[in-house]
């Protein structure tokens, strides 16, 4: 039996807008990130250097599961208008391993991507468990609040 619990989040959603501006939503994410979700996110700054730009360092808060989170993120990898991959520094790295968004162009319009890898060890499954759900259902309502804005624009 495994200690850890290996978990794969994944939403993805169709925008009747180009790959392009989607990710120019992201280029602006400090500032587009409270209405992004608003019933959730609280703020979003950047650390150490700039959207989309490897070794960048962001710092969210936001209400998951009922409790205020603080994250980090460390961009480690990023193709443009293709792909941005993210890490957590250590210790939150040991549960979240990665985190991906993905952008793919479909004529006119794109597919975005996001997904959370996590690593869930056996002795904290169900309070970590609650919170990935509460991820889960996050991530969703990302998608469809992205959905909204882009095409509203």
């Amino acid at each position: 039996m495994s200690i850890f619990k290996e978990m794969v989040l994944t939403d993805s959603v169709a925008i009747n807008a180009s790959v392009e501006k989607v990710w120019e939503f992201f280029d602006h994410l400090d500032v587009n990130y409270k209405s992004w979700h608003e019933d959730a996110h609280v703020t979003c700054r950047w650390l150490k250097g700039r959207p989309h730009e490897e070794g960048s360092i962001a710092y969210f808060e936001e209400i998951l599961d009922g409790k205020l989170c603080k994250i980090k993120a460390i961009t480690v990898k990023v193709e443009k208008y293709r792909l941005v991959e993210t890490k957590s520094p250590f210790p939150v790295s040991l549960i979240h391993t990665k985190g991906t968004y993905s952008f793919e162009p479909k004529g006119n319009s794109s597919v975005f991507t996001a997904i959370n890898h996590f690593r869930i060890p056996s002795l904290f499954n169900k309070r970590l468990l609650s919170l990935v759900a509460a991820t889960e259902k996050h991530m969703k309502e990302e998608g469809e609040n992205l959905k909204k804005i882009i095409e509203s624009k």
